[in-house]
């Protein structure tokens, strides 16, 4: 019989990530229901219209596991909660590039086997970059925080820093001036910060919109 250890999602998620591959089947099969549910209420008409909610719902939490960002956490409700913001975000930024040629940032920083940062250990928050290993475990920390930012200021990080466009072209794609969109960066660096230390530091709980 196994332990309650070795059932846990920490163990579930370290075991996926050593090339446990039934791993992601037994965590699609416990969270899968929830978060497709909860992705289904708010996604937008023109995102459900084009195929199975279902299908591209459940393409993309594998995706997510095994691509996105390694993080573990032992509360289903934060864990569905984290995965669920994970799998709209991996949507829409599919809907809005699916018709350009897009590199795949989530899968171009992947960490060593076996590294997921852990939410709910509160000596991860006591690190600092100097290994190549813990300067990955950083750049984690940081996709993570980014996933939980408000949808306008997550684009204009992740035009900015991930894309790597200038203020110009990013604001371009938003549709807003070049001035507009410096301000709309500077702003959403101290959120990113912010969210960046709830989570090292064990403190970040699903909002009412997340649950």
């Amino acid at each position: 019989m196994s332990s309650h250890a070795d059932n846990s999602i920490s163990q579930q998620v370290m075991l996926l990530h050593k090339g446990d591959a039934t791993q992601l089947q037994r965590l699609i099969a416990d969270h899968l229901p929830w978060i497709e549910a909860r992705v289904r209420k708010r996604l937008s008409p023109v995102v459900r219209q084009e195929g199975d909610t279902q299908d591209f719902v459940q393409d993309a939490l594998v995706e997510v596991l095994r691509d996105g960002p390694r993080f573990a956490v032992d509360s289903p409700e934060a864990f569905r909660a984290l995965l669920a913001r994970i799998v709209e975000n991996t949507l829409i930024d599919r809907h809005r590039y699916m018709h350009r040629e897009q590199r795949d940032r989530r899968k171009q920083c992947s960490l060593p086997s076996g590294s997921v940062v852990m939410l709910n250990d509160a000596a991860n928050a006591i690190s600092s970059p100097v290994t190549k290993a813990e300067r990955e475990e950083q750049h984690t920390w940081l996709r993570l925080a980014l996933e939980l930012l408000e949808p306008a200021d997550r684009e204009a990080v992740r035009l900015r820093d991930w894309e790597g466009l200038s203020f110009g072209e990013a604001g371009k794609q938003l549709g807003i001036s070049d001035e507009a969109m410096r301000l709309r960066y500077r702003r959403a660096l101290p959120r990113l910060a912010k969210k960046l230390d709830e989570l090292r530091r064990g403190t970040w709980q699903p909002s009412v919109d997340d649950a």
